[in-house]
């Protein structure tokens, strides 16, 4: 089957769900109003409760749940074929996971911005709370080691990558003071951000930074350090000075390596009389695997649906979300566009 058609197919499904099934739910299932009182707004402190235009909580809530998941989930997926782990990301996506997002976002911000864990307390009970708070603190602790190790390995083994990434600090710091401080065009202003990250990767070619081995530690450890100490202070810091411009900058450069995936798509389609897709369409027990079910759900889960996602929508997209309107557009449409990454 011809790879451009099927991608043509699923990201039109994602867009009519998204207007069709998206819209239904915020209008009959969680009756959003753009006049209901936001925890954005009620508790505004210029910190974490920020209101903040739709577009870039959407980058900032959309960076935060794409990561590596929806890329290397649906990459090892393939040994089951593709179709299984197609329509898995496509109707889980569509029917659980932007759902999901979607409702742990609404439920959030209905209870002045809390917590899962907090709200788990107050619908269910608070042994409920307790435990969730264990199974949530132990899997950010996994999540922060493992992110804080790869990065530190892809430092020390490339070295041309170091300076890239710290120069987004500072770049983010300005866009951010551009924006709020002085009025600026967000857009403008971000497409410039764009373009000094990409200077940046080419100084970052020839001025690599090695980092030597320190008392004993190897340089990963010492990698690992720097980073959990820049992850706490960026924690504390209010989030229209680091994390939103950040994110605002890593939302454009994942929408730019989009942008050019479905490029290449059409460029090798039109390049040939077809561009097949050479993996099998289902393989239910490949050899020296196990079998597809469960662990199909199991690979793919931030493409499809992933209980970590409340925990961005809770955490921080909640308090800074405008109005109820918005959270369609943030919580929906961001699953949605995730789903479109794991679909390439």
């Amino acid at each position: 089957m011809d790879a451009l058609f099927l991608m043509l197919a699923a990201f039109g499904g994602y867009l009519i769900m998204y207007r069709l099934y998206g819209r239904y739910i915020g209008r009959k299932l969680f009756a959003l109003s753009k006049d209901a009182q936001v925890p954005a707004k009620e508790f505004e402190d210029g910190v974490d409760y920020v209101p903040t235009k739709k577009e870039i909580i959407f980058g900032h809530h959309f960076t935060s749940i794409a990561g590596t998941g929806p890329i290397v989930g649906p990459a090892i997926a393939i040994i089951w074929g593709w179709l299984p782990a197609l329509l898995w990301v496509f109707v889980g996506s569509i029917l659980m996971g932007a759902v999901h997002d979607f409702g742990a976002l609404i439920l959030s911000m209905r209870n002045k911005g809390k917590s899962m864990t907090e709200v788990t307390s107050k619908y269910i009970n608070s042994r409920t709370k307790i435990f969730f708070f264990v199974v949530v603190f132990l899997d950010l602790l996994i999540i922060t080691a493992i992110f804080g190790l790869v990065i530190a390995v892809i430092f020390n083994m490339y070295p041309a990558s170091v300076l890239p990434v710290w120069l987004e600090v500072p770049i983010a710091i300005g866009l951010g003071y551009m924006i709020y401080k002085r009025g600026g065009n967000a857009t403008l202003l971000s497409i410039l951000a764009l373009l000094l990250m990409y200077v940046t990767v080419i100084i970052g070619v020839y001025a690599p930074i090695t980092m030597p081995a320190i008392g004993g530690m190897p340089a990963t450890g010492v990698w690992t350090i720097i980073l959990l100490i820049y992850a706490f202070i960026a924690s504390t810091l209010p989030v229209t000075l680091l994390l939103q411009p950040r994110d605002f900058i890593n939302s454009h450069q994942l929408v730019v390596a989009l942008v050019l995936m479905i490029a290449g798509v059409f460029v090798a389609s039109l390049s040939a009389e077809q561009l097949p897709i050479v993996a099998p369409a289902v393989q239910a027990t490949p050899e020296g695997a196990p079998s597809m079910i469960p662990f199909l759900f199991i690979t793919i889960a931030c493409g499809a649906i992933s209980g970590f996602h409340s925990l961005v929508s809770s955490g921080t997209s909640a308090k800074q979300v405008r109005n109820e309107e918005d959270s369609l557009f943030v919580g929906y449409g961001g699953m949605l566009t995730e789903a479109s990454l794991s679909t390439l």
